[in-house]
């Protein structure tokens, strides 16, 4: 009996030697292949689709020429179960990746993203050429007012609502949701100035709050000027005066505006030209950025009425009329 044993023994070692190294080189195999890098020179994009498993995503990998033995895969995730649990979407494949690079980036989700600016002080009118170009993502004419109407502004004036930022995407995103984000971020950056306004300030309403701010963001793009710019048309309002400023002229011309403003254009009465209306123009302007939502919260405390351009990007501010005159004579007359 004992001498059985001692021969099924002798058998079953090497046995059980030859089983240990066989799954030691199958797993190394499968594992190796995991690390084998993917032959291309540019990063290209690949869809995961949904219901794809990750022995087709491999299988197209193959088939696209940038991996090999991609029958492999099925022992792969027997191994290693977590890399099955791939997730749909629009991934992008790097030259310096490994297969196991790409197939961890899109179990984790890591889509590719895109991104947008949306630049302060410029109107929607002229945003939308940029947002009608955008990659994987369809542009709607009237997609800013059905945002307003999502959030029951149903006034169809989206002008100055939506904040300027760069925005990042990704593939599966609409312009909507994108612009909602826009929305809220202006709603919350404009409620946070009025919440924080100075008490003397000439203004009833947020929305009227952010007309002035447009205007501002259109005056200067001077941080050191905002506020003073604002002081300007805060004390022009407490007097009664017209605010009598140049961008809402070209506003309210729209594209009769060519890049000049003749006395003709002064002396036209639009609902937005504020040489000839009192008070506000009835809308923003343009879209204005933080500083300037913040400026026209908070003027400077300052006396000045008038301000003139130097014509490199500073303005003049006087007091009065008479000294408003003479910086207008040097700067932009060119007489001493």
């Amino acid at each position: 009996m004992k001498t059985l044993i001692t021969r099924i023994l002798a058998c079953a070692i090497p046995l059980f030697t030859l089983l240990c190294l066989a799954m030691y080189w199958y797993a190394k195999d499968i594992l190796d292949y995991k690390q084998q890098p993917l032959t291309l020179a540019e990063p290209i994009s690949f869809t995961v689709e949904p219901g794809m498993s990750l022995v087709k995503l491999t299988r197209q990998l193959e088939e696209q020429g940038l991996i090999t033995d991609s029958w492999k895969t099925r022992f792969l995730v027997k191994l290693e179960p977590k890399l099955g649990q791939i997730k749909t979407g629009l991934y992008q494949i790097l030259p310096e990746d490994k297969l196991v690079d790409f197939v961890t980036r899109v179990t984790r989700g890591e889509e590719v993203s895109f991104s947008v600016t949306l630049i302060e002080g410029q109107t929607i009118k002229e945003w939308i050429p940029t947002l009608q170009q955008l990659p994987h993502m369809e542009f709607e004419p009237d997609v800013f007012v059905k945002v307003l109407e999502a959030n029951g502004d149903n006034s169809g004036l989206p002008e100055g609502k939506f904040f300027p930022e760069t925005y990042h995407y990704r593939a599966d995103e609409d312009m909507f949701s994108m612009l909602q984000r826009s929305y809220n971020m202006m709603q919350q950056h404009l409620d946070k100035a009025w919440q924080q306004r100075d008490p003397d300030l000439k203004l009833s309403t947020p929305y009227e709050l952010l007309i002035i701010a447009s205007i501002i963001e259109k005056e200067t793009a001077q941080n050191s000027e905002r506020d003073w710019v604002s002081a300007v048309f805060n004390n022009r309002l407490k007097k009664g005066m017209r605010l009598q400023t140049d961008p809402t002229i070209i506003y309210g011309m729209g594209d009769r505006y060519k890049g000049n403003i003749t006395r003709k254009d002064i002396l036209e009465k639009t609902a937005f030209n504020t040489y000839r209306i009192n008070g506000l123009p009835p809308t923003p302007i343009a879209a204005p950025s933080k500083a300037s939502l913040y400026a026209a919260a908070n003027p400077a405390k300052v006396d000045y009425l008038y301000f003139v351009s130097r014509n490199d990007g500073s303005h003049v501010f006087s007091k009065t009329l008479k000294e408003h005159n003479r910086a207008v004579n040097q700067y932009q007359r060119n007489r001493k």
